[in-house]
């Protein structure tokens, strides 16, 4: 795990090129980077956003050089920046060879080609951040380690993959959460998962069991009306709402499979993280067998394969699992 101290203290490079395809991502490590090198109040006087279609690259390279004013350093950062390196190649060749010292470059593009001069130069005086979508098993990791550089908070690894289970894997959206969780646990070191099923999945989580319980009684009316009422609530949640459901689904497999071991329901409780609604849990539990909750995962999976690939939208596939409850 990254150290924690302080942003102040932290080391810097010269010069950040961070290089990826997806817009989003990129924009998303550049907030982060940024975040590292200067503080909120810092912005107004230590950063330059220079637009180089308005700019000129001799006040560009200018700016670099400008001694910083209430900050340590000055940095300069130019957005989808490959028209810019390709029309100045020999001017940032010599920057790159003599770069100022209270200065700081930042760089973004799509690609950055290891075979030219430049980019042979920059592990020398500066740092390639290359940004992809990262394989599930390594979102909690990336987390953590944000978590840690942006806001020298310790998130737990249980905490990293509710809020994955909540929020889906979308990089940029868990990252605006975890800025949320910062401020939410305030004086805090660590972001627990009560923390994060606090803030971000109370509503959610509560109202998937309501939809379920609702079923499991046989009100389908009362399902999809409090269904509806929670897509209305969250027009953006997208698939966020298949999750909760997932999530929930996940823990009650798991509890049932403990129960037939012969667990006590307040071992499984503590095993599982289950924090509210205990007796409720376990009552709902009590009306769906294995093979139930075992075919509803399945039809989860299915769902959100679908809905990634454009198949069918977040709503009608969770009324229809909806319908297929209340039919089994």
């Amino acid at each position: 795990m990254a150290e924690t101290r302080p942003k102040s203290k932290k080391k810097h490079e010269l010069i950040y090129v961070i290089a990826g395809e997806e817009e989003s991502l990129l924009n998303a490590e550049c907030e982060k980077l940024l975040g590292q090198l200067l503080q909120p109040q810092q912005r107004p006087t230590g950063l330059f956003d220079a637009d180089p279609a308005r700019v000129q690259t001799c006040d560009i390279l200018d700016e670099l050089r400008t001694a910083p004013f209430l900050t340590d350093k000055r940095v300069v950062l130019v957005k989808n920046a490959e028209k810019f390196v390709s029309e100045n190649r020999q001017l940032l060749e010599r920057y790159f060879d003599n770069p100022c010292p209270t200065g700081v470059l930042v760089l973004t593009v799509n690609n950055w080609d290891a075979r030219t001069k430049l980019a042979k130069k920059l592990p020398r005086i500066g740092k390639l951040i290359s940004v992809t979508q990262p394989k599930s098993w390594q979102l909690p990791g990336r987390l953590i380690q944000y978590a840690a550089d942006a806001h020298d908070k310790k998130l737990d690894k249980d905490a990293a993959e509710l809020l994955i289970e909540l929020t889906g894997d979308n990089l940029p959206r868990l990252y605006s959460e975890i800025d949320k969780l910062a401020l939410f646990v305030d004086a805090e070191k660590t972001i627990t998962a009560p923390s994060v099923e606090s803030l971000i999945g109370r509503n959610r989580l509560f109202n998937a069991f309501a939809v379920i319980d609702a079923v499991t009684v046989g009100n389908v009316a009362k399902a999809i009306d409090r269904l509806r009422t929670m897509s209305a609530e969250d027009k953006s949640a997208g698939y966020k709402v298949v999750g909760a459901f997932a999530f929930h689904f996940r823990r009650m497999f798991s509890a049932k499979v403990l129960l037939e071991k012969g667990l006590r329901p307040a071992e499984i409780a503590n095993r599982l993280r289950i924090w509210s609604n205990k007796d409720a849990f376990f009552l709902q539990l009590r009306k769906l067998s294995l093979k139930q909750l075992g075919e509803n995962l399945q039809r989860l999976a299915r769902m959100d394969f679908q809905i990634k690939t454009g198949q069918t939208k977040p709503q009608v596939a969770v009324e229809q699992l909806v319908l297929k409850l209340a039919a089994g």
